[in-house]
């Protein structure tokens, strides 16, 4: 399976350029099957220049990949018009899609890709329509409004609960109850929730460490008439390399204290690390 990690700005040193998701891209590109063959061939890459339609995300339906994991870091123009007429075309081909952004407007390009852009509630985009959760969860940042649910610090894991029966993303056969626990912790996570009339559903859920409210982590689109299964998850920190281990550091911009526990809780990564897989594998085409 080929798949595309993709960023939604320029590559830019201090920022959440497509640099800082490399040990997730290590991760899936030294999965082996039983062959000893890799089963995931990765491809990474941030937009080319904004203001112009992506190379690749235009025409993405008629690239060879299988799967794109859009990492939405963009302040709301990280997509062209063309670049989402571009992803849909693939999505509705029967490719896989994961799309993630974080708290308040961040990645609001997103609202362009149909279904699953509907999938993201923002502040001043696509608003969750729950008016309860309008409003402010992390006290702490205060320039950052809502949604940004407090799950923990960076660096520290969160624990989930399953929503519904246990979906394949988070099946997990030696957990003892059958299904993940843990994923990494971020303080102001964004909203998601399963669009009206989609074939969606919620499927994992977080608990705020501030308010105690729970929210959705992860919105999942099973596949059906020939379009492909989709993923939206409530913020690219769950794959983010500092959220993975702090030590890598940020850019200068996070000013939150990190935590630790990701590094001091083994179970933690490898949850984590299922996770990804999971999802790697649940989104692979269903072409014929």
């Amino acid at each position: 399976m080929k798949i595309l990690l993709q960023t939604t700005i320029p590559t830019t040193e201090d920022d959440w350029s497509i640099a800082r998701f490399s040990q997730l891209a290590a991760y899936l590109g030294g999965r082996r099957d039983n062959s000893d063959q890799r089963r995931f061939e990765v491809t990474v890459r941030d937009r080319s220049a904004r203001g112009t339609p992506d190379p690749i995300l235009s025409t993405l339906d008629r690239q060879a990949f299988d799967e794109l994991w859009l990492f939405a870091v963009d302040e709301g123009a990280g997509l062209a018009r063309e670049d989402c007429q571009g992803i849909s075309r693939f999505w509705m081909a029967g490719g896989g899609l994961l799309v993630a952004r974080d708290h308040m407007d961040l990645g609001s390009s997103v609202c362009g890709l149909g279904a699953i852009g509907q999938a993201h509630h923002f502040h001043t985009k696509n608003r969750d329509p729950d008016k309860s959760m309008h409003r402010i969860d992390d006290p702490y940042t205060t320039h950052i409004l809502w949604p940004n649910f407090h799950s923990g610090s960076n660096g520290d894991y969160q624990e989930i609960r399953t929503v519904g029966n246990v979906h394949p993303v988070l099946a997990h056969p030696t957990s003892p109850t059958g299904a993940l626990r843990y994923l990494p912790a971020h303080p102001h996570e964004g909203s998601v929730g399963a669009p009206p009339h989609e074939n969606a559903r919620a499927i994992a859920s977080g608990t705020s460490k501030t308010t105690g409210r729970q929210f959705n982590v992860a919105v999942a689109f099973e596949p059906i008439d020939g379009r492909g299964a989709a993923f939206a998850a409530s913020t690219f920190h769950h794959f983010a390399d500092y959220n993975w281990d702090p030590r890598v550091g940020a850019p200068t911009f996070v000013d939150e204290p990190a935590g630790s526990s990701m590094l001091q809780n083994l179970a933690a990564i490898e949850h984590t690390h299922r996770y990804v897989e999971n999802i790697a594998r649940w989104l692979a085409p269903r072409r014929s």
